[in-house]
């Protein structure tokens, strides 16, 4: 195992042709569907624009931040939970992949030829989660500080669940196959990501705080964006 498989963002030309498309054409919709979810939130709710390049921001800077890993690779948190928590995991799609796309870009960090791979772990996969998980928590009276902290750290593990599970189907292991190329990238990330989890749910409450302090009536439109938002 190459060390620079254990990056949520799978780096450039490193999956199979047919597996970056097949990702980017899965990715697609997700992604359609989010720009018209943003593009229906600003015409109606203009006074949200700050806080989606805020998001946004959040999602930039946390996930672009390298932690060193066991293997000597690196692990980073997402950021992708707070997102899909103020907007709706649509929204947070879109965002996921224009942060992604400028960080390839910018940064090499991922690819263009996985970007479609990279979105689906990252800006699909984790803003749903993150978004089942507060609304879960919220739902069956649950407190905003833990239905917040479970959002982003499960938002967060979910992608590198599926991130272990895009690149074990890419490359299986000769003697036990996808489900033993699966166990393997799981657990030399465990070491790293879910502490990294476990910090990124305590930041995004921190942030969410400091919002509800500064931006009650900007969070109060978007308490109800946020349950139409499937």
């Amino acid at each position: 195992m190459r060390a620079e498989e254990g990056f949520v963002h799978i780096m450039e030309g490193y999956l199979p042709a047919s597996h970056a498309v097949a990702w980017t054409v899965v990715s697609a919709p997700f992604v359609a569907y989010g720009g018209y979810r943003l593009v229906r939130i600003v015409k109606k709710h203009p006074e949200t624009k700050l806080l989606l390049a805020a998001s946004g921001a959040f999602a930039f800077v946390l996930s672009a931040l390298k932690i060193p890993s066991v293997t000597g690779s690196c692990s980073h948190a997402t950021g992708t939970g707070l997102g899909a928590i103020l907007f709706g995991p649509g929204v947070m799609t879109l965002l996921g992949t224009i942060v992604l796309l400028f960080q390839s870009l910018l940064l090499a960090h991922g690819g263009l030829t996985t970007l479609g791979a990279n979105v689906f772990s990252m800006a699909v996969v984790g803003p749903y989660v993150a978004y089942g998980f507060f609304r879960l928590v919220r739902g069956v009276g649950g407190s905003l500080a833990v239905a917040v902290f479970l959002a982003a750290a499960f938002g967060d593990l979910s992608t590198y669940i599926v991130t272990s599970a895009q690149l074990a189907v890419a490359f299986p292991d000769p003697a036990s196959g996808i489900t033993g190329s699966f166990a393997k990238f799981g657990a030399i990330f465990a070491f790293t990501q879910v502490p990294l989890a476990i910090i990124e749910g305590l930041l995004t409450v921190v942030v969410v705080n400091v919002l509800t302090s500064y931006s009650g009536s900007e969070l109060k439109s978007l308490s109800l964006l946020a349950r139409e938002a499937p």
